[in-house]
């Protein structure tokens, strides 16, 4: 017993020794690891600290706080005493880069932190953790947590915001992707299911102050049951905001067991989050998911028949469609209501009395027309009672309960998307419509699209119940190489309905689009993420252009680098009570805007994302540029003042106002300040004289 009470004084020393020179070592840590615009550092408990390092200074962006940890039986086991560091070099499929591996000891687990630092990308660090149980019984692991980090406010005056934020996760609300916080803010951001046909997204949360942000996410291949949580303190005397990657295991780890994190990464940048999401994307592309390339056909202005809704008659569309060539559309989408139920996919024997000699016969005249058809379609839903649901069953997904799935905006249910007949039904689908029905492209639409929950349906002998969630991707792949092996040129959008696109879907489509947005400013910060996410000259689909404010606001897809497109419905009155009809006053504002789209084409050029901040800078500012010049897009409800034209080169240039033919004279790089005044939108086109 006195051994026993003697050793336990001795730890308690040892504790308490560690804790005081922690304390009186302030800020120095007692691991560290740099590159060139990121350093992170450890202290004697493993609590994590990160820094921006920009132009030889460093910005402290979080504190030590425990940034890597795991719960254990309902509690949250923080604090892991340092017993060792060693740092590597080492080169990889990434590419050249340093290693740091730190380790530490608490409650009979052993902790070993590896965090790397690629050449390449100097702003990022990626981590994985792997924890061992050194004891003698097993460890209850509820979850872990990787890059908690709390990031300090700036000293802020006013009502001023102190931090902007970009948010991944898919809410049947439709959130804002990005948006500013205040007190008490949360956001979950799990990237499962929000709602019963919500779910998915991409795996990466940004938070950003006026001089620097920091973003974290997960690097690994396919979709994970991950939360992302982004919150602010709601006390005004300390003001921060937090964000991390969260994980449940639920697992009993056994005495000698192991486990990793997946692997998960810190990113630090300037501005606002454009940065945060290039750099994941081009470290995805060096792991192997790589974009697709998008054909020309992607980047023509469309007409969509949606205006007519799902009670269309073909009447009305065969007489639009001269109205919609003169306008200068290239593509004319045939949209929901030509099917009999989500799942069979028949044509309904009003429209298409012959059946597919109807359908053959539309798409043949669209075609002489000079025009391309695309056709409407939601993929991996089925109705109650339908033909698939009486033959086959067991494509059905179902939940642990042994219940259906619900998706809620077409009364259906989901189809698994990792079943392989699932896969095989719908490529034959994408056969009949792209080789039987002759339509040059898919608008494949649904929020349901965007994830799919863990499927239990014994039929399909999954490997675990996640296989659903993780081949959501190779679904849309089967979908994807059909359309393309039968039409190289194919157009293949995929609008999931306002949630927060999921990444690893986006190499299986060639046109993502804003997806039903509430407003322009959504349709603008739409484009700016899938810029990052999907390359700076995305054809982005800035939808119909009856959605934007005013239902005519083609200056923000424009001003952006978007494609335009709209519903009108034409003559007035075709449609009764429509409020989508093109009228004498909007056929010449159409015109005008389809004009200066195809004459621009800036949706072709390259999008800098990074000279303005979306958050910060006002007036709202994108920039593009194209041909050896610079095309500025300003947004407010009215501005007064100047503004500053950035990426400019160190020589003269000439601005004009290429909407209203106006000219502001010349300027001199590399930032040009310009006074202007304007309401809504001014889009200026800056030229070397």
């Amino acid at each position: 017993m006195r051994y026993k009470t003697m050793m336990f004084y001795i730890l308690f020393a040892i504790t308490l020794l560690l804790v005081i020179i922690a304390c009186q070592s302030g800020p120095k840590p007692v691991a560290q690891l740099a590159g060139k615009n990121i350093r992170i550092g450890f202290n004697h408990f493993l609590h994590g600290q990160v820094a921006a390092r920009f132009d030889g200074k460093e910005i402290p962006l979080a504190d030590y706080t425990p940034s890597e940890f795991v719960t254990v039986a309902g509690n949250d086991l923080t604090d892991f005493v340092f017993t060792g560091r060693q740092e590597t070099a080492l080169t990889d499929k990434i590419g050249s880069a340093k290693q740091l591996t730190v380790t530490g000891a608490a409650d009979n687990l052993r902790k070993e932190v590896f965090v790397t630092v690629y050449e390449e990308f100097p702003g990022m660090a990626v981590f994985r953790v792997v924890y061992t149980n050194t004891g003698q019984t097993d460890i209850q692991i509820d979850r872990w947590v990787n890059n908690h980090y709390r990031i300090k406010a700036l000293p802020a005056s006013g009502d001023e915001t102190v931090f902007w934020s970009y948010q991944s996760g898919s809410y049947d609300s439709r959130p804002d992707w990005v948006l500013p916080l205040h007190g008490g803010f949360t956001q979950e951001n799990y990237m499962g299911m929000n709602a019963s046909d919500y779910g998915g997204g991409t795996p990466v949360v940004d938070v950003w102050r006026r001089d620097a942000g920091l973003g974290v996410g997960h690097l690994e291949m396919t979709p994970k049951l991950v939360s992302l949580p982004v919150a602010m303190s709601a006390a005004p005397e300390e003001t921060f905001a937090t964000v991390g990657v969260e994980y449940k295991v639920n697992r009993a780890l056994k005495p000698g067991e192991s486990f990793a994190t997946f692997n998960t990464f810190v990113s630090v940048h300037r501005g606002d989050y454009f940065t945060t999401l290039t750099e994941y994307r081009r470290f995805m592309e060096k792991q192997g998911i790589l974009p697709a390339k998008y054909p020309d056909a992607a980047y023509e202005p469309a007409w969509c028949a949606w205006g007519y809704e799902r009670n269309f008659t073909m009447e009305q569309i065969y007489n639009t469609l001269p109205k919609v060539k003169e306008l200068g559309y290239q593509w004319a989408v045939l949209d929901d209501g030509w099917q009999t139920a989500e799942g069979d996919w028949h044509l309904v024997k009003s429209k298409y009395p012959r059946g597919d000699t109807d359908m053959q016969e539309f798409t043949r005249t669209i075609h002489q027309a000079g025009i391309k058809p695309g056709l409407w379609w939601a993929p991996l839903a089925v109705d109650p009672g339908t033909d698939l649901i009486k033959e086959h069953p067991e494509y059905l997904l179902l939940n642990k309960d042994g219940s259906k799935q619900d998706i809620s905006w077409w009364d259906a249910y989901y189809l698994c998307p990792a079943y392989p007949p699932v896969q095989e039904y719908t490529k034959k689908l994408v056969e009949k419509i792209m080789k039987t029905w002759d339509y040059d492209g898919l608008k494949i639409d649904g929020q349901h699209l965007n994830g799919a929950p863990p499927c239990y349906n014994p039929a399909h002998n999954h490997a675990y119940p996640e296989e659903s969630v993780e081949k959501v991707p190779e679904f849309f792949k089967a979908i994807y190489e059909t359309a393309l092996s039968t039409k190289p040129q194919a157009v293949v959008q995929i609008c999931p309905c306002g949630t927060a696109y999921a990444f690893h879907t986006m190499p299986y489509m060639n046109q993502p689009v804003a997806s039903d947005p509430t407003s322009s400013w959504q349709i603008r910060l739409k484009g700016k993420t899938l810029k990052a996410l999907m390359g700076p000259a995305v054809p982005y689909y800035g939808d119909h252009v009856e959605l934007s404010d005013g239902k005519d606001d083609f200056a923000s897809t424009v001003g952006i680098g978007g494609v335009v497109g709209t519903k009108f419905t034409w003559p007035v009155g075709a449609k009764k009570d429509s409020e989508v009809d093109l009228t004498p006053e909007k056929e010449l504002l159409w015109q005008k805007w389809t004009a200066i789209y195809l004459d621009k084409m800036l949706s072709k050029g390259i999008y800098r994302g990074e000279l303005y901040d979306l958050g910060f800078d006002r007036p709202e500012t994108h920039a593009i540029e194209k041909d050896g010049k610079m095309y500025y897009a300003f947004y407010a409800a009215s501005f007064q003042g100047t503004v500053e034209l950035r990426g400019l080169e160190k020589k003269p240039y000439k601005v004009y106002d290429y909407v209203n033919e106006k000219d502001y004279g010349a300027v001199t790089g590399p930032a040009a300040k310009l006074p202007v005044e304007f309401t809504r939108y001014l889009l200026l086109e800056v030229a070397p004289e």
